[in-house]
């Protein structure tokens, strides 16, 4: 590892955060001397962020750890236009009220994980629709489109990667990229800010940020990003079969998301203890180097330290109980996914999609096929089976080895 000065990047490189700095001399010496405030943007278009934006927030998080002043920027005016950044197709509009909601949702897992307050290292949360919707833009094309070259922006790996998929660009979303720079100087100006941080799928529009802060303002601002984060077999991290790992309680159930860890590759354990947890180094290289089945402890540990960070200590401990419960007592535990049963009672394979653990009653059928699919233990065959739940009382479904629920009557 490189030798650095400041807390700041040495927490993040000891913990795997690193992949691009702009400047990184410049900027161990500014944060080695000084508070550095820090800012990350984030979507609004959706009422909670999912597990694959998770590294971001851990970021500031860190960037507080360390003694800086951690800012969380929600695009309430960009996702009016939409990042296309690793996108293949556009985004649905979205009104300013369901903008608005959505953040007011989203600032509950912010104020999990960091402290917001009026203090130096206070974290800050800010709407970049501040100042977006209040531009003009003949002003805006006139004072910061002369620092933009189309030949530049097409060269952009957001931009060209939809280009040669032969999938349409909106010119509205192709001004993304000059607002989230136009974004960074506003920041640098109205709250001192020096550094942005974020995915490796941003560094172009960092560097267009620091650029035109330095063309227009003569100031030095700074960029680091994370490596691209996917799972050890590939997978985009906070994605799965069954839909996307929400952060938020209303959009997934704690045991759903304590599950997401406990059922990670033995291989990524070591790595999200790092990224995910609090734990000190020491105890993470323990963890990591469990071999066989105890490596299942260290799994245990990663989901009950990452739900307690985003659910809370009472929400790590029920689905810890709820998994030992189901299935080292054989038992059901009443965290479980529950599906309500009508009183005439549903078929095998529609309750296995109804309840969220198949995508399609297709599926469900190739489950079943497979043996796959238990009710009550018991192997269930028939897909067409219909399934009752007498008044009072609960069954079991299971599909697989991990994927447990409760059936109740309506």
């Amino acid at each position: 590892m490189t030798q650095y000065e400041s807390t700041l990047l040495r927490l993040l490189d000891e913990r795997g955060y690193i992949h691009q700095m702009t400047d990184a001399q410049g900027l161990d010496a500014l944060a080695a001397r000084t508070i550095v405030p820090g800012y990350i943007g984030f979507d609004a278009t959706a009422p909670s962020l999912h597990v694959g934006s998770l590294v971001q927030i851990m970021m500031l998080r860190r960037l507080q750890q360390a003694g800086h002043k951690p800012i969380a920027v929600m695009g309430g005016g960009t996702t009016k236009v939409g990042d296309p950044s690793g996108k293949d197709e556009s985004r649905k509009m979205l009104t300013s009220e369901t903008i608005a909601d959505n953040i007011a949702s989203i600032r509950t897992i912010f104020e999990r994980l960091l402290t917001f307050g009026d203090g130096p290292t206070d974290a800050v949360m800010i709407d970049n629709d501040k100042w977006l919707s209040e531009l003009g833009y003949i002003e805006l094309l006139r004072d910061v489109g002369p620092h933009f070259t189309i030949n530049r922006m097409l060269a952009f790996d957001s931009v060209r990667l939809r280009l040669d998929r032969e999938q349409p660009l909106t010119f509205l979303e192709f001004n993304y990229m000059i607002l989230q720079a136009y974004d960074f100087r506003e920041l640098s100006q109205r709250h001192d800010c020096r550094l942005q941080l974020g995915g490796s799928d941003q560094w172009g529009n960092i560097v267009n940020g620091i650029e035109l802060t330095r063309r227009m303002d003569g100031k030095e601002l700074f960029g680091l990003t994370t490596p691209l984060l996917t799972t050890a077999d590939g997978a985009k991290m906070g994605k799965t079969a069954a839909g996307a790992v929400w952060l938020n309680e209303a959009q997934l159930p704690a045991y759903d998301f304590w599950q997401y860890w406990r059922n990670c590759d033995d291989r990524d354990v070591g790595r999200f203890l790092r990224l995910f947890t609090d734990l000190p180094l020491n105890e993470i290289a323990r963890l990591e180097a469990l071999e066989g089945a105890e490596i299942n402890d260290a799994k245990v540990v990663l989901a009950n330290e990452v739900t307690a960070l985003c659910r809370g200590e009472d929400a790590a401990r029920a689905s810890e109980d709820t998994a030992k419960a189901t299935f080292a007592g054989g038992g059901l535990g009443q965290d479980l996914p529950t599906l309500e049963v009508p009183a005439e009672g549903i078929r095998l394979a529609a309750a296995c999609t109804e309840i969220g653990f198949t995508a399609s009653n297709g599926e469900a059928k190739r489950k079943i096929a497979e043996g796959a699919v238990r009710l009550d233990d018991e192997p269930a065959s028939d897909p067409g089976f219909l399934v009752t739940v007498p008044d009072g009382l609960t069954r079991k479904l299971s599909v697989g080895k991990k994927k447990h629920g409760i059936l109740r009557c309506a």
